[in-house]
């Protein structure tokens, strides 16, 4: 069985995949995008979709937004280290944990200037909250930008579920991990960089489950303080980290060695103007670089996927139980081979 999941991986990538993420001029008819990606699970970036957004000139300013929202309360994510929902040491406890941000409600200016001013290491702030905030917290801004991605919203057959706005820096990263909607991803300002993976590779990805914790911030000493739930519940995560430190990255690589020995993620840079069509179910890991104005802003459209043969072919692949063919195995995938996005444009 072993070998065959192997196979899978390579077969996917020669038959259907590639090894770069397509990248569309324009944006696509609802049939062409229906067709060539939804239907494949695969994904693209499209450029000249968002142009036309008030949003692209106005929000490179951040006196712009701190105006604007300037009585509107958002939910401010805190951690210590700007990884929130990420596998994480549990302090003098033994073992590892699956940890989420601190949470409260302020200002936007406020918020804003706890995310600008972030130091990894000590305090980082990020606006994330993905319980459709655009159209909640966010809704005095909400025509700087469309309610929908108009070929999308027809090619699904649907409206958006949840609209969602990002602001952070590069203290902010987002673990792999999967999400059960098709996802529409636009970056307003600055840039978006991700690592792709298909949903045949879910064993590269070492999935365990973790006690979850949540962090507490302490205003008066500035501290953080990440206690374990009571009752205990567990969260399936990915255990990997794609890129360990220097001090690290042998031990990681003997660890999971499916992950680092066998194809490479795709990767793709999203940049202001474009939009990343992120299929449901594939693992993604994120991280971001600021524009001109220290923050790095994005809206996403979660449509609602379908449950289909799709979705019981992942969940038979994820029942099945896996091991590799060998100790450390080395997949037989070309070094020379590029895996990095195409700059074509199609």
């Amino acid at each position: 069985m072993a070998k065959e999941i192997e196979n899978l991986w390579r077969e996917v990538r020669e038959l259907s995949l590639g090894t770069k993420i397509d990248r569309l001029n324009l944006p696509p008819s609802p049939v062409k995008f229906l067709r060539d990606y939804v239907s494949q699970s695969k994904p693209c970036v499209i450029s000249n979709a968002i142009t036309h957004w008030p949003a692209l000139k106005l929000w490179s300013d951040p006196a712009y937004l701190s105006e604007a929202l300037s009585n509107d309360l958002v939910s401010l994510h805190l951690t210590p280290n700007g990884s929130a929902d990420a596998v994480t040491p549990v302090g003098d406890r033994d073992g590892l944990c699956f940890a989420s941000a601190h949470v409260e409600k302020v200002l936007f200016p406020e918020a804003l200037r706890a995310v600008g001013s972030s130091c990894k290491g000590k305090k980082v702030g990020y606006l994330q909250q993905q319980n459709d905030c655009f159209r909640t917290e966010y809704s005095t801004v909400g025509l700087d930008c469309d309610g929908d991605i108009s070929w999308a919203t027809e090619a699904f057959g649907c409206s958006p579920e949840a609209v969602n706005l990002w602001i952070g820096t590069e203290h902010s990263v987002t673990s792999f991990h999967k999400d059960h909607y098709e996802n529409l991803y636009a970056v307003v300002s600055g840039e978006k960089h991700f690592l792709l993976l298909p949903p045949t590779d879910v064993h590269r990805l070492y999935i365990e489950q973790y006690p979850a914790a949540n962090y507490s911030y302490h205003r008066d000493t500035e501290a953080f303080k990440l206690e374990v739930g009571e009752p205990m519940r567990h969260v399936p995560w990915c255990s990997v980290d794609p890129y360990p430190s220097q001090e690290k990255e042998a031990s990681e690589r003997l660890k999971y060695p499916l992950f680092f020995n066998g194809p490479k993620p795709f990767h793709c840079t999203v940049k202001a103007g474009e939009i990343l069509y992120l299929p449901s179910m594939w693992f993604h890991h994120v991280s971001q670089t600021p524009g001109d104005g220290g923050y790095t802003i994005a809206v996403n459209y979660w449509y609602d996927m379908q449950f289909d043969i799709k979705y019981a072919y992942f969940n038979f692949l994820q029942s099945l139980s896996y091991k590799s063919s060998s100790l450390n195995p080395v997949l037989s995938w070309r070094e020379d081979e590029d895996w990095e996005s195409s700059d074509a444009e199609l």
